[in-house]
């Protein structure tokens, strides 16, 4: 199959020609994003290859499709960036990642965790200073502290097992109950129950018209004085205006974020030399307390090879004509 891959890096274009050695794809890399502008890339392509911020609407489907392309293939695990019923009704395959290595991303929302309550981002800045003082540093013991975990899919369950190794209480809050989390202890409660009794909420659940901005104005107001919040899903769970209200009032003692919900332009791209030119995530980086990373969360040689052999399989299966359990 001709696959035309877009918004490339030199680690897609590694994993993805290592893994092609076993499905023998014709693979041609972008490093641009697929848009309107770019579409024409495609035009000999069977199937078109995107990533998480790959905007898929409607208007750029019947683009592609014009070009001759029957499929789109997501290298991730989300798919509120297509729009599926004219992806249907165009006869678009689309399929995706439903998961690579649950652990990259629980083990990263622990790394944030860790970071934001010893402080270790700002001890290590200040020793290569020469400045050797605590003040300012204090954190606290893991043990014995309440985490919730909204969405207990694979990277929700994988965080509950970490978090229980910590000594932690772990509620979580979900549509459905995970077994493996329910063997571990972790007790179910509405959002209202896990918001207003955690001392550190992380969110792993998809994004949805329902979750879309679950951490809001409402919802802050309901959760402890001094609440650490976790975001490794999808940036537009949490409403940034509110959150950054909650940190001026000191409602929200600490905040991480691997996601954003205007990171599309920004993130996995070097702007270094340029005025940034949006002001809530500049006003993000003023404090502190507030740690940013650029959605690496996933970021790891396994879940790389992952992904690269979930997604060519994908397309095997579809080339193939058998039925693919990862299509939408």
């Amino acid at each position: 199959m001709r696959i035309a891959v877009f918004s490339s890096k030199p680690y897609d274009r590694d994993t993805f020609t290592a893994a092609n050695a076993a499905h023998g794809h014709s693979l041609q890399f972008f490093e641009a994003a697929l848009s309107v502008e770019t579409c024409s890339l495609a035009e000999e392509a069977e199937a078109v290859c995107v990533f998480v911020n790959d905007t898929v609407d409607a208007h750029l489907l019947r683009c592609v499709a014009g070009c001759g392309v029957k499929t789109v293939a997501l290298r991730c695990a989300g798919f509120n960036n297509v729009d599926l019923p004219v992806a249907k009704e165009l006869g678009i395959n689309v399929v995706r990642v439903p998961a690579y290595s649950p652990y990259a991303v629980a083990e990263h929302a622990v790394v944030l965790m860790l970071t934001l309550n010893r402080k270790t981002h700002r001890a290590y800045n200040r020793v290569r200073e020469g400045n050797f003082s605590l003040n300012g540093l204090l954190g606290f013991d893991l043990h014995g502290k309440t985490v919730g975990i909204v969405g207990t899919g694979r990277i929700g369950a994988v965080l509950a097992k970490i978090m229980t190794g910590f000594g932690c209480t772990v509620l979580a809050e979900d549509v459905y109950l995970n077994p493996d989390c329910v063997a571990l202890g972790v007790q179910y409660v509405d959002r209202h129950t896990l918001f207003s009794q955690s001392d550190i909420i992380s969110l792993h659940c998809p994004l949805t018209p329902e979750t879309r901005h679950i951490i809001n104005p409402l919802s802050i107001a309901l959760m402890k004085h001094g609440v650490m919040l976790i975001n490794t899903g999808r940036g537009a769970l949490i409403e940034t205006r509110a959150v950054i209200a909650g940190l001026k009032s000191g409602h929200v003692g600490a905040l991480a974020m691997d996601v954003y919900e205007q990171e599309e332009g920004l993130f996995f791209e070097d702007h270094s030399n340029e005025i940034i030119q949006d002001d809530l995530l500049e006003r993000l980086l003023t404090f502190h307390n507030v740690l940013i990373t650029s959605h690496q969360g996933y970021f790891t040689r396994e879940a790389l090879s992952a992904i690269a052999e979930t997604t060519l399989n994908n397309l095997s299966q579809i080339e193939r004509g058998e039925v693919c359990a990862n299509a939408l």
